[in-house]
């Protein structure tokens, strides 16, 4: 079992703190207490942060990835993934940093194909292969074939990093 062990929250020092067992508590007032995160839509869960009367929501998951894994926030380039997929459990043991690809890329249950990129058109009644670069979706085509659907996906891919 892990010992629970708690670092200053960057930017809120002296006021919160999180652990890496995914609690925040506040240091404010004279009693320190552990605060009650709230589930988002998206399933995460966060915490609302007060400093000179500013409100600042964040989450938990990524409050412990920056106090004890060192990231650093950059938009899509590297995320917090939650390894077992469970994005209510933030302990330290459970996240780890990968590329926003890899995270698309990992964990494919319940698609309808084992590729990444690749997915059933039930209206063509074909594989369809697409990749998002950039934030935008582009459609490489409908194909007979998953394999085939799956190669094209990959030659996308590879133009990326030449």
């Amino acid at each position: 079992k892990m010992i629970e062990e708690f670092k200053d929250i960057e930017g809120y020092e002296g006021l919160y703190q999180v652990s890496n067992l995914g609690n925040v508590k506040s240091l404010k007032f004279k009693k320190e207490r552990i605060l009650k995160g709230t589930v988002i839509d998206t399933g995460y869960l966060n915490v609302s942060l007060r400093k000179d009367g500013i409100r600042v929501v964040k989450k938990i998951h990524q409050l412990v990835a920056i106090a004890f894994l060192g990231h650093e926030p950059n938009g899509y380039k590297t995320v917090v993934d939650h390894i077992n997929n469970n994005p209510l459990n933030n302990t330290l043991d459970n996240l780890q940093l990968i590329t926003h690809r890899e995270n698309l890329s990992k964990d494919k249950k319940g698609c309808s194909s084992d590729y990444t990129g690749v997915g059933w058109h039930k209206g063509a009644k074909k594989w369809h292969a697409q990749i998002y670069i950039k934030g935008k979706v582009k459609h490489l085509g409908l194909f007979t074939d998953e394999l085939e659907a799956a190669e094209s996906y990959i030659i996308e891919l590879q133009k990326l990093y030449i």
